[in-house]
Order: C-alpha cells, then sequence, then structure tokens
C-alpha cells in the first residue's frame, strides 16, 4: 500500500465492508457533536464524543486509564476487540489509534479515507444507534514512549537533532486564531520558537485517503523534518500531533517521533515560556 513502513495499521473501505458483522470488530466514530453521527453512520459504529468522551475540562487528553477503561467497557471493546477508528475530520482516526496504543491496546487500526470516502462511494450508512453488551476491559499505564513532556520540549530549542513540527492551521501558527476562544485570557497566539509549520491535512489525497509514502516523505524533507532527527509535532491539544505521530511513525518509519499532547493548550499558557509569532 504505497511503500508505507507500516500498511497493516491501515484498512480500506471495502476491507471494512465485508467485515461489519464480525463480532470481534468494533467500528468508533469520533467527532465533536453527535448530530452527524444521528444522521448516517456506518453501520455498527458507535459514537465517541471528542469533548465529552477524550478530552478534561481544561481541554487536555483523558489518558487516565479507569477513565478510558469505563469508555471502552461501555462500548463493548475487550482487549481482544479489533477496533476501526474514523472521524468525519481529516486525522480523528489516527488519534483514537494513538490514544489506545498508548493504553496498550494492540488491535487498533485507522479507516484510510474515513467518512469521507465510504460516503462518496456509495456504501451504507444507518441513522440507528448501536449498543453493545458492556465488557470488563482493562487499560495499561499510558506508554510514556509515545508522549514527550513539557520540561523536554523545552530542552530541545537548542537542539539540532530534535524538529518541533507545529501541524495547526497557518492562522494559528502565526498566531491570529486559537481553535478554541482563550480561556479567562490565559491563552497566547503565536507558535513555540523555531517551529517547523507543516499543517496536518497536507498529508490528505483530495478523497482523504493518506498520500503515498513517496509524497510524504517529500513533503516533510523539504521542511527538514528528516528519519535522523528526534521530532515533537504539537497542535492545540494533541489530536492532529497525534495524526502527524502516526503518519511519520507508521507510514514513513520515523523511529524516533513522540506527540507532545499537552501542545499549545500548555506551552500558551506557561507563564515563563518564550512564544514566536
Amino acid at each position: 500500500m504505497s511503500n508505507y513502513a507500516h500498511p497493516e495499521v491501515l484498512v480500506d473501505t471495502q476491507w471494512l465492508m465485508d467485515h461489519l458483522k464480525d463480532p470481534t470488530v468494533r467500528v468508533v466514530e469520533v467527532d465533536m457533536s453527535p448530530e452527524p453521527y444521528k444522521d448516517a453512520h456506518i453501520p455498527g459504529a458507535i459514537f465517541w464524543d471528542i469533548l465529552a468522551d477524550l478530552l478534561k475540562s481544561d481541554l487536555s487528553i483523558n489518558l487516565d486509564p479507569t477513565a478510558m477503561e469505563k469508555l471502552l467497557s461501555k462500548s463493548g471493546i475487550s482487549q481482544s476487540t479489533t477496533v476501526i477508528a474514523y472521524g468525519s475530520y481529516p486525522g480523528t482516526g489516527a488519534w483514537i489509534f494513538w490514544i489506545l496504543k498508548t493504553l496498550g491496546h494492540d488491535k487498533v487500526y485507522v479507516l484510510n479515507g474515513g467518512h469521507q470516502k465510504w460516503v462518496a462511494e456509495g456504501r451504507p450508512v444507518v441513522s440507528e444507534l448501536s449498543n453493545f453488551t458492556p465488557t470488563q476491559y482493562r487499560a495499561k499505564s499510558p506508554d510514556v514512549s509515545l508522549r514527550v513532556l513539557q520540561p523536554e520540549v523545552q530542552a530541545s530549542l537548542e537542539r539540532e537533532d530534535c524538529v518541533l513540527l507545529d501541524v495547526r492551521t497557518p492562522e494559528e501558527y502565526r498566531g491570529e486564531v486559537f481553535l478554541m476562544k482563550p480561556s479567562e485570557g490565559t491563552e497566547r497566539g503565536g507558535h513555540i520558537p523555531g517551529a517547523v509549520h507543516i499543517q496536518h491535512t497536507r498529508t490528505l489525497n483530495e478523497d482523504g485517503t493518506f498520500k503515498s509514502a513517496e509524497e510524504l516523505h517529500a513533503l516533510y524533507g523539504s521542511h527538514g523534518v528528516t528519519v535522523d532527527k528526534q521530532v515533537f509535532p504539537y497542535c492545540a491539544i494533541g489530536g492532529r500531533s497525534a495524526y502527524t505521530w502516526f503518519v511519520l511513525k507508521y507510514l514513513l518509519g520515523y523511529p524516533n517521533v513522540r506527540n507532545y499532547d499537552g501542545s499549545w493548550n500548555e506551552w500558551s499558557r506557561l507563564p515563563n515560556v518564550a512564544i514566536e509569532q
């Protein structure tokens, strides 16, 4: 599949079509609002609300094992369930891949093209809500090797072997707009000093599928994001950067990439860190 380093982490729409009635497979749709899901979702898909299910009140990603155990259990997912993740927003499925890998769930895959490609091909969608028998999921402690925390990001600013990769929109990078309204005036606009900017959607074809490995290597390499460096992607709340982690690590085989999931939500509120605009 386009010479990816790990093509096995992707499933295409035909594979999913063939496995819709497989009891060992659970399809997860993720979005900011349940309304699109209620209108038309892939048959058998369950819904995870980004704000209610995946984020804490401060908009950081909820990696608390107990909270995720509850979500996975009520979704009818066990440790042996094959999870196929997708969303209406580009990259959502790869974000879920990162979350579940962080918590030790091995059988998670990304639907290449997501909801966009599924609908474009005229494949079936339903409005009936999906319910499954709850399980007793037991999550592992978060895998620290998939994350980079703020102190190490700070220390990397002077290192030539590290690349900070801002994957937000150009407007966010320039400090002109925020993904969310600043909380009580504490969020500043701009980017981490020296960060390279490559918007995460530049990795996608028009149909929502991932570009080829050759195109992706050219995209990142032309900006100095090369396989020999440590790469720390970040965005607003860690979702788009988790997507970029997936692209670099699994599609391109970069050995040293970790997601800064604290992202701009954390960095912009720290009083003693530098910011560029």
